[in-house]
């Protein structure tokens, strides 16, 4: 179900994720991306949930369905030695362990996701150093815009687009706050301005 090397990008498709337009009698291609960051059970209801991030889940979904491109969903993945890393010192709350109830996607945005194209990456952290590898082999040589969204605003949502932004300086990057969540409402504000600063489009 999970895999960390895409398979080579599909063909140009009137219908499908490439938009075509004509300039200076040259074809650009734009490729459209969505990055849904983390909407685990855990997170929205589960153990580490909030009210906030329960109240952006029908906007999530339409989002989701909306979207004609290419989608890549982030799971924040943990085992059951959780509490002895780093994090588990830090955070002692078990979340997200692979294969539970927690772990998997709400069920809203799972259903969302049906008949999209689809890649799933799983991440150890905060932040995922194979996403921009994913991005960069479906992009290839084409342009491209990717759009960020989900939880928490504050911690995985910010870590991958910076990560993302660091690695394509000049790629159109943007979240779209009103598909996100922060551990709490400050925070949510906080990193969308940290994001802001570091020249990524803030979606009111």
């Amino acid at each position: 179900m999970f895999v960390m090397k895409e398979p080579e990008a599909e063909r140009d498709s009137v219908f499908g994720s490439f938009v075509s337009f004509i300039k200076k009698d040259e074809v650009i291609t734009m490729k459209k991306i969505l990055v849904v960051v983390d909407m685990q059970k855990d997170f929205v209801d589960g153990t580490l949930g909030t009210k906030e991030a329960v109240a952006i889940i029908e906007n999530v979904v339409k989002k989701i369905k909306s979207f004609a491109g290419k989608i890549f969903v982030t799971y924040d993945t943990h085992y059951d030695n959780y509490m002895e890393t780093s994090e588990g010192k830090k955070l002692p709350v078990l979340h997200c362990i692979k294969g539970t109830e927690g772990w998997k996607l709400n069920a809203k945005v799972e259903a969302a996701l049906e008949g999209k194209d689809v890649a799933r990456i799983e991440k150890g952290t905060f932040g995922s150093v194979v996403l921009p590898q994913e991005i960069g082999a479906y992009v290839g040589d084409a342009e491209a815009e990717v759009q960020i969204i989900g939880l928490c605003t504050d911690i995985c949502v910010v870590s991958n687009a910076l990560i993302v932004k660091a690695n394509f300086p000049e790629m159109k990057i943007g979240v779209d706050a009103s598909c996100c969540a922060g551990v709490t409402p400050e925070a949510h504000r906080a990193a969308l301005m940290t994001m802001k600063s570091c020249q990524i489009d803030i979606i009111e």
